[in-house]
């Protein structure tokens, strides 16, 4: 599993944001209108974002010899939580963030609110998508040292002969 590039993360935000956008101003226009963003979405995305920022923080302890009780299984789950917290992130900052811009595009009486609660939404899912990357460096296991590599005994080479 190679580590997620922030690039490809942008990519999720910049697409899901267009669709947001576009879908807002549309219902918008209809009448019905996006449901307000609670502003209990922002609390949930800093819990979650904390809870996997300590997860990553007790793997990279375990890495550092600080914490040997730590099972190498729950440490590769933190690995690929951090990246579902990533991808989670981006997507909730692109829909979040284009309802915001939607909210602004389309001034509705009343839009001001939905597009401040959205945009701050958004930013509570950029926290998300950026712990899910550090907690992802947190989680690289560093390559073999050359020291270890030159001490074990080479295998014979069977062609040889």
């Amino acid at each position: 599993m190679g580590r997620t590039r922030w690039q490809t993360l942008l990519v999720v935000t910049l697409v899901v944001g267009a669709l947001a956008v576009v879908l807002t101003v549309q219902t918008s226009r209809r009448g019905s209108g996006m449901p307000q963003v609670p502003w209990l979405v922002v609390a949930v995305e800093l819990l979650i974002a904390s809870v996997v920022f300590a997860m990553g923080w007790a793997v990279r302890q375990f890495l550092r010899g600080k914490r040997p009780d730590l099972s190498p299984i729950r440490a590769a789950r933190t690995a690929v939580l951090a990246k579902a917290c990533g991808y989670t992130g981006a997507a909730l900052a692109g829909w979040y963030g284009g309802q915001a811009l939607g909210h602004l595009i389309d001034s509705v009486p009343g839009s001001g609110m939905r597009a401040a609660a959205a945009g701050v939404a958004a930013g509570g899912a950029v926290v998300m998508a950026v712990v899910g990357l550090v907690v992802e460096a947190f989680c690289q296991v560093p390559p073999p040292q050359d020291d270890e590599a030159a001490a074990r005994p080479m295998a014979p080479d069977p062609a040889a002969g």
